[in-house]
């Protein structure tokens, strides 16, 4: 009887995983729905173009096919040898051969104009409003804005660290919708205007695109490429690397946050004023306590995701607890690692002079690592210059 139970509550069980009890999996406005058959409800043109074009081609090729399969099997149980159908005898027709070359030719004549239309423009990044580098590095993604409203602003974009934490304990309980697509920061642009998108890298091959934008666009060290997108739509969109970058691949997610005119005026205001507190005087001479305390808001923004709030690492993710170069009375060294990269490790010189010293002196002395040594901005800033 205690086994018959068991059963039936297994079966209950696998029961509620299959109608989404156990997890309750939503369609993501922007980004991934459930049992999604077809493609990314498109909010640019290009992408309506797209999908049109998807839905052109297919039907046009399964026209084809049915046609063509059709006539041919038509043809062999018709003229069967059974029913007394005695095969042809010629050697060629001209007319067949000129019917089956320029039929073709029409049909993929009538294929390529439209595709083309699309390809050219889905390339002309001409007349753009706004004109952002996405810099692709394993594995997050830096955003500088370099023409138009917002000029000037610059940040990194990571996956959110509670998502990470969450898939190294295996997913378990309560997954959230956007789950492995939430980042700290989002590419945020305005609604109806041009945004000229230009992709490079630091390390290794990334792909910075979005399906509802139709756009996908390879990011490669020491080239620039560009793709422009226009979204007639506010909201949150989503999108991956769309290259196999490195064992976190995974966990390379974009998130495009479109904005009314009004309100992404507001957040560049708000932006600005954030670039400004963040150029410190590189001369300013810290005391340990405060640039510790902003070391550590910098290595949870940068350093956690892959070193882990402990310092412990993971895996090739050398620790930071206990490391020779960490504790060694040569500061320098350390500063290299982060000016220039190392190994899996990218550079991080897009951050600031004093976001470096502040993020060396806090591991320096965080965890066991009690070494009492304090980097001051001016020796990045030296290092830097090297």
């Amino acid at each position: 009887m205690k086994s018959i139970s068991n059963k039936l509550a297994s079966l209950a069980l696998l029961a509620g995983v299959f109608n989404g009890a156990a997890w309750a999996v939503n369609d993501l406005p922007g980004g991934p729905a459930v049992r999604q058959l077809n493609l990314h409800p498109a909010v640019t043109r290009i992408a309506q173009e797209q999908a049109w074009l998807h839905w052109f081609m297919l039907i046009t090729c399964a026209v084809i096919f049915v046609a063509v399969f059709g006539v041919m099997f038509y043809s062999i149980w018709k003229h069967r040898k059974s029913v007394g159908h005695k095969p042809a005898n010629f050697h060629e027709s001209v007319t067949v051969e000129v019917i089956w070359t320029i039929v073709p030719f029409i049909i993929v004549i009538l294929m390529a104009l439209p595709a083309t239309k699309v390809l050219v423009a889905s390339k002309d990044t001409s007349n753009s409003d706004l004109t952002i580098k996405a810099t692709g590095q394993q594995w997050k993604w830096g955003y500088d804005y370099l023409v138009g409203e917002g000029q000037g602003i610059s940040f990194l974009s990571t996956l959110d660290s509670t998502h990470r934490e969450m898939s190294n304990n295996g997913a378990k309980g309560d997954i959230p919708d956007n789950y492995l697509l939430k980042v700290d920061n989002p590419l945020v642009v305005p609604v109806n205007k041009k945004i000229r998108i230009i992709t490079t890298a630091n390390d290794v091959i990334h792909a910075w695109g979005v399906p509802a934008f139709g756009v996908k666009q390879d990011a490669i060290p020491g080239f620039v490429r560009d793709t422009w997108f226009r979204s007639e739509k506010t909201g949150d969109f989503y999108g991956q690397c769309y290259e196999l970058c490195g064992k976190e691949h995974a966990y390379m997610p974009i998130h495009v946050k479109v904005l009314s005119a009004q309100d992404y005026s507001a957040w560049v205001g708000g932006e600005m004023k954030k670039v400004a507190a963040k150029a410190d005087n590189p001369a300013k001479v810290w005391e340990l306590p405060a640039i510790v305390a902003r070391g550590e808001k910098v290595y949870a923004a940068n350093c956690a995701a892959c070193h882990q709030a402990n310092g412990k690492g993971a895996g090739p993710i050398l620790p930071l607890d206990g490391s020779a170069i960490v504790q060694d009375a040569d500061k320098t060294k350390q500063i290299h690692v982060l000016l220039a990269g190392r190994n899996a490790m990218p550079s991080w010189k897009q951050l600031s002079d004093t976001d470096i010293a502040a993020v060396i002196s806090y591991t320096k002395n965080n965890w066991s690592n009690k070494t009492g040594q304090l980097v001051q901005p001016a020796e990045v800033l030296a290092e830097r210059g090297k």
